[in-house]
């Protein structure tokens, strides 16, 4: 592998190479065995990452293979998601991902309660929670189908600028 961390030519990313090289060095720092690839471990020596409950959520959405670790390809692919210069449908769709935990393309009632249960812990009890779920997935299921598509969630949740939060500072 060398001293440089390499990208496949054919990768697209919001980033410039300075800020990929920026990364890199980020990625390096993180790599503690030195592996080429970041393990929840390692993920988790990140402070800003510590304290956020669906920091798994995030990983298992980078691991792109699903080997249970990240690459630098899929470290910079993910990040690039949250790039101030990434597009609002890019950052609704990894946020819509978030919650689709079988990557089916739909949110069940069962994926938004368990996400929804990552982030409240047992702040709610369970009944309460699923009584939000519930009246949630009554809200967003326009086509009555019992889940929530991309478009459905796009509707729900696009007036709220969610994709502004979505930045991170590279």
């Amino acid at each position: 592998m060398g001293n440089e961390l390499t990208l496949p030519a054919d990768m697209v990313t919001h980033f410039e190479p300075e800020e990929i090289k920026r990364l890199g060095k980020r990625f390096k720092k993180l790599d503690l065995d030195h592996s080429g690839s970041l393990s929840v471990e390692e993920f988790m020596s990140l402070p800003e990452l510590q304290q956020n409950p669906l920091v798994q959520r995030v990983i298992e959405i980078f691991d792109q293979d699903g080997n249970g670790e990240v690459d630098f390809k899929e470290f910079i692919e993910g990040v690039s998601q949250f790039s101030v210069k990434g597009d609002k449908e890019s950052k609704l769709r990894f946020a819509f991902q978030i919650y689709d935990i079988d990557r089916d393309g739909f949110i069940t009632n069962s994926e938004l309660f368990q996400v929804l249960k990552m982030m409240v812990g047992n702040n709610l009890k369970d009944t309460q929670l699923q009584q939000i779920v519930d009246k949630t997935i009554l809200y967003a299921d326009k086509d009555q189908d019992g889940k929530i598509s991309f478009s459905e969630f796009s509707e729900m949740v696009g007036n709220l600028d969610v994709h502004k939060k979505m930045v991170v500072d590279v």
